[in-house]
């Protein structure tokens, strides 16, 4: 079916930066570079806009004629090649961080230098392409910084391996053509999709606990204050109430129940017991038994000795 130019155009104007004029035309390595790339970034549709006739033209068997040497150089196919190779690698650094950077980086800069090749009647050697691709950024141990001359390296190969698309290969049905363009896309936006969504959750949930924050913001100083008339005495009792109870001081009760806690004894064990509890943690906690966990050793060794002279401090004290 011949291709007419006015729907070629209108396709552009409808959906251009997701390649619908390049899908009607034939051109599915362009229409699949526009789908990911939005039209190439906004300026690559508007390029379009004065390239329709002769795709169209071509479209209908109107052949470009190919010179024996292969495809001329194209310095915008080269800068085209280098910023998409950068984009892709950069998009695999956001979507795939669970998968080693020697290995997803270089692969998307070289998928993404190699499908600017594809473009129009050209192509390039996806093994050279690939290869210069991986062998740069493993120079650059894979550094995000690294996709710059990954993407120049793997641009420049394929540059000087571009050659022609084979001619005279029939074109698969539209069904089949959307099938394999869809695929792509969702090959492309899958990564990037989960990881947006697990930083969508990430703020979601910042923000579900701004309100409970925001209280505890408000309720700081009546807490502060409480607390200021607790140390001073205005709340709770007063010390002579308490020791008249028989009860101790609630900071030095406090103290002295984490004391117990440490030498893993009630609260109010007998001297003879917290003796006992002591030594023998002591033994087992001892720096010089603990030489493959000494920072841990040395912290509960600390305990003890402070738990214990909490506990037989106080009696030592009464006792004289």
């Amino acid at each position: 079916m011949a291709k007419r130019l006015l729907v070629a155009y209108g396709l552009w104007a409808l959906g251009g930066p997701l390649g619908l004029h390049h899908i009607y035309l034939g051109r599915d390595s362009h229409a699949l570079l526009w789908m990911l790339t939005l039209g190439g970034f906004g300026g690559g549709w508007l390029w379009d806009f004065w390239h329709l006739p002769g795709w169209v033209a071509a479209a209908n068997g109107a052949g470009v004629p190919r010179g024996p040497q292969g495809p001329a150089p194209s310095p915008l196919r080269l800068v085209g090649q280098v910023v998409v190779g950068m984009y892709f690698g950069l998009a695999a650094a956001l979507g795939l961080p669970w998968v080693p950077a020697l290995l997803a980086q270089p692969l998307a800069v070289g998928l993404g230098v190699q499908l600017v090749s594809s473009v129009g009647d050209q192509t390039a050697e996806a093994p050279s392409t690939l290869a210069a691709a991986f062998l740069t950024s493993l120079l650059f141990q894979g550094r995000v910084l690294a996709v710059l001359p990954t993407s120049l390296a793997a641009s420049l190969v394929a540059h000087r391996h571009r050659r022609y698309k084979p001619g005279g290969m029939p074109r698969p049905r539209l069904a089949a053509r959307l099938y394999h363009l869809g695929l792509a896309c969702l090959a492309f936006a899958a990564p990037l999709a989960c990881r947006g969504l697990s930083i969508t959750a990430g703020v979601l949930g910042t923000i579900l606990a701004l309100p409970r924050a925001t209280i505890e913001v408000l309720l700081l100083p009546l807490r502060a204050t409480r607390l200021l008339a607790e140390i001073l005495g205005f709340t709770g009792g007063s010390p002579a109430r308490e020791r008249g109870a028989g009860l101790e001081p609630s900071s030095w009760s406090q103290r002295q129940q984490q004391a117990y806690e440490v030498l893993g004894l009630p609260v109010g064990s007998s001297a003879e017991d917290v003796h006992r509890s002591y030594r023998e943690l002591v033994k087992v906690w001892h720096p010089d038994h603990n030489r493959h966990r000494g920072e841990e050793a040395e912290r509960r060794f600390i305990q003890l000795q402070e738990a214990y002279e909490e506990l037989v401090g106080p009696r030592r004290a009464a006792g004289g």
